[in-house]
Parts: structure tokens; sequence; C-alpha cells
């Protein structure tokens, strides 16, 4: 169902459905490979305040 739609779209409307389509999935891999970086940087910058708390002298 999902394909023929895509199919009958393309066919009904031309080409710039397909232009359409390829800059939303290019969009989604951005904000995918974006949320990707944080995530690591949220783990990172975790364990150095991790390891700043550990070494700070207790009072």
């Amino acid at each position: 169902m999902g394909s023929d739609l895509f199919f009958k779209l393309a066919a009904d409307h031309g080409p710039w459905v397909l232009l359409v389509f390829f800059l939303l999935w290019r969009d989604f891999q951005k904000d995918q490979a974006t949320r990707d970086v944080l995530d690591k940087n949220a783990v990172v910058l975790t364990e150095i305040a991790t390891v700043i708390r550990e070494r700070m002298p207790r009072s």
C-alpha cells in the first residue's frame, strides 16, 4: 500500500515529488547524525563530571 501511494504520487505529480522525499530523507539522516553526536558528547561530559567529582576533596 505505501509503495503504491509513492508511485502514484510520482506518476501524477512528476519528479519534484521524488526530490521532496529525497530531501526529507536527507534531513532525517542529518538529524540522526546530530543526535548521535549529542548523545556521545553527553556521555563524555558525564564521565568528566564524575571524574572531577571523585577527585574533589570531601568536606
